[in-house]
């Protein structure tokens, strides 16, 4: 059947109206009207209108969102959003638009790596140099070089903090900003004032930030794959700097953290003895007090969370504390002797009263609250407040050694007793009979070696009971020698015999010790008839100084104390004289020689004593010498001679002889 198009064209143009005129004169009149009408007759309208997109179909459409609920509680169907739909045709049209353009733009050029480190440069060094110039003028200059380290490149991040570093070392004052109340941003304050505050808030803003970052950075422990130190590496590098640079800054806290936090880790490393080197750096810069006390408290806090399972460095960065020279007072672990303040200041002589007037008195006044005023705004720091910051210190100190003590942790016992021995001057004298108990305990079980049976299955190394043992006696000794003579002698009652008879027990044993001028850091050489044994000592940590020179500082608390008060009785100097003596013919030949020197301080000072051991005339003993006896009284030294000077007069080392002929000298020297 044949389409009619005039029909089509008859709805489209309706029928005029009575009072006007018709349409083909008008159409017929417009050259314009003419060529659309030719052009519209080619129209194929039906096809238009099938291939437009329905809007009905849109409502049946399902819905593909999950309900939600909101707020109130309440639950809402979501409708997805309308979407025109397209035809077919209009779709792979547009489709095929959008692919040519996709391939027609061009690929965006990238800067090569090189470049961009180079101009990452150069705007540092431009923020840097505007900061050093004017920083109060260019506040806003500390977050622009926070921003250039905000990147992926690792070489712009470290060269960011190694710029801030640097810019932050400069401009920050020798004063701690204290944050703004609400009471000090309601007062009117001067323009300069307002502008001063402003930067200083700046200040402290981007510094804390910095700070936070270089916290993130050195907890990553990424590696470095260009082969340079890694970002961790850098981050406690600047930190470490900042503390040692500027200790009296914000945020010093958080700093101390991030050093505390490498200290915390088993592994020793190049980043771990940075750490520790500043802290031990902190320890003696430190004037007022203050910073040694943070440190010290996060590494006791840091310990007990870890079980003190630490390295012995860690403990050993408390030997740098400047109270171990400066402090005077005595303490415990919950207690700190102060002196009276009569007692602190001494008598005071009665000074003839000066005759002032009215207004010189007035005039002193006046010149001492200037005086005053000049030594609050200088910072001087009170020698009150800095004894009482130490006292906190020493608290914490003690509490930390003696926990370990009563632990009997392996790896660190060496370096408590070492701790100890160095403190116990400042140990409070009530103290005395718990720790010289404690002390007793350990030389018991070095003796019976009940602890090295239960310690075979830990993982630490094996420890070195007779180090152990002579750093106990040392710090016994040290205790009573810490004290005041006169004081002590009245009120102290120490019995160290047991400290006495174990160090004559073992002085035959230490003689024929092939390792006693070896110390934890010397170099050990396998054992050939059993090269699969382990190495002895290689891996004990107790401490740095050998067995000889534990044992000289043993021997000489117990024959020549410093304490002039105590007396040493003669039986005790002539049997440990006839010991050493036998035992110097087995000693190496450092070993033999301090030992002979030591003797001739002992002849020096107690000749009167013991010069019947080098002339039987004079013998004042019965019976016979008992060498093995285990005590120092029942050994009966004043019957026997001293026959081994005769051996050791033949010394192959001049030293050696020279030392003999210098001890008879003493002795002989009298008759």
């Amino acid at each position: 059947m044949a389409r009619v198009p005039a029909i089509k064209r008859r709805k489209l143009t309706p029928p005029a109206s009575d009072g006007e005129e018709s349409s083909p004169s008008t159409v017929e009149a417009d050259p314009k009207s003419n060529a659309f009408l030719k052009q519209a007759s080619s129209w194929n309208l039906e096809q238009d209108y099938e291939s437009r997109p329905r809007k009905g179909k849109k409502k049946d459409k399902e819905s593909t969102r999950l309900p939600i609920k909101t707020a109130d509680g309440v639950i809402e169907h979501v409708q997805a959003p309308e979407e025109e739909e397209q035809s077919d045709l209009e779709w792979l049209e547009q489709d095929n638009d959008e692919d040519e353009e996709i391939e027609a733009e061009p690929a965006k050029p990238t800067v090569p790596i090189r470049q961009q480190i180079l101009e990452a440069k150069e705007e540092l060094a431009k923020i840097a140099l505007v900061l050093n110039e004017d920083p109060e003028e260019n506040g806003a200059a500390f977050k622009a070089l926070a921003q250039i380290g905000q990147t992926q490149n690792t070489t712009i991040k470290k060269l960011a903090l190694a710029t801030q570093l640097a810019v932050y070392k400069d401009v920050i004052p020798g004063y701690r900003i204290r944050p703004l109340s609400e009471e000090d941003m309601e007062t009117k304050v001067s323009k300069e004032v307002r502008k001063l505050r402003a930067y200083e808030q700046a200040l402290v803003g981007g510094y804390q930030s910095y700070i936070r970052e270089l916290a993130k950075l050195a907890q990553s422990g990424k590696s470095s794959k260009d082969g340079g130190p890694s970002l961790g590496s850098v981050a406690i590098a600047c930190a470490c700097n900042l503390l040692v640079s500027v200790p009296h800054f914000n945020f010093r806290g958080e700093l101390l953290k991030i050093l505390v936090g490498k200290l915390s880790t088993r592994k020793v490393d190049g980043d771990f003895v940075k750490c520790r080197e500043t802290i031990e750096t902190l320890f003696q810069n430190d004037e007022d007090g203050t910073p040694s006390l943070d440190a010290v408290s996060l590494l006791t806090k840091m310990m007990k969370g870890r079980g003190y399972r630490i390295d012995e460095s860690v403990l050993n960065t408390f030997l740098h504390l400047r109270l171990l020279s400066e402090f005077s007072w005595k303490a415990s672990t919950n207690h700190v002797d102060k002196p009276a303040r009569g007692e602190e200041e001494g008598p005071k002589l009665k000074q003839k009263k000066v005759f002032r007037t009215k207004k010189d008195r007035k005039l002193l006044k006046e010149r001492k609250a200037v005086e005053k005023e000049m030594v609050q705004a200088d910072a001087t720091v009170s020698h009150e407040e800095r004894d009482r910051m130490q006292a906190e210190t020493l608290k914490l100190v003690f509490v930390t050694y003696f926990r370990i003590l009563k632990m009997r942790s392996p790896s660190l016992m060496g370096a408590v007793l070492e701790g100890l021995a160095r403190y116990a001057h400042l140990i409070n004298q009530d103290f005395f009979g718990d720790l010289l108990e404690a002390l007793k305990d350990l030389i018991g079980h070095a003796e019976t070696g009940d602890d090295v049976e239960e310690e075979e299955e830990d993982e630490e190394s094996t420890r070195n009971l007779t180090r152990e043992a002579l750093l106990c006696i040392i710090t016994a000794f040290a205790l009573l020698e810490g004290q005041d003579a006169a004081k002590a002698q009245a009120t102290l009652s120490l019995d160290l015999s047991f400290f006495v008879t174990h160090l004559y027990r073992t002085l035959h044993a230490l003689a024929l010790n092939p390792d006693i001028e070896l110390s934890a850091k010397s170099l050990h050489l396998p054992d050939p008839n059993n090269p699969a044994a382990p190495l002895p000592t290689t891996n004990n940590k107790i401490n740095i100084q050998t067995t000889t020179v534990l044992l000289l500082r043993s021997l000489s608390s117990v024959l020549i104390p410093e304490l002039g008060a105590r007396a040493v009785p003669p039986l005790r100097i002539g049997a440990f004289t006839k010991q050493l003596l036998t035992s110097s013919l087995h000693l190496p030949e450092k070993s033999c020689l301090a030992t002979i020197g030591l003797l001739g301080k002992v002849t020096k000072t107690h000749e009167k004593k013991i010069a019947a051991l080098w002339n039987t005339e004079e013998r004042r003993g019965d019976g016979m010498f008992d060498a093995l006896n285990g005590e120092v009284e029942g050994s009966n030294p004043f019957a026997a001679t001293i026959w081994e000077g005769e051996l050791l007069r033949k010394h192959y080392c001049p030293a050696v002889r020279d030392g003999v002929k210098t001890m008879e000298k003493n002795v002989l020297g009298l008759r």
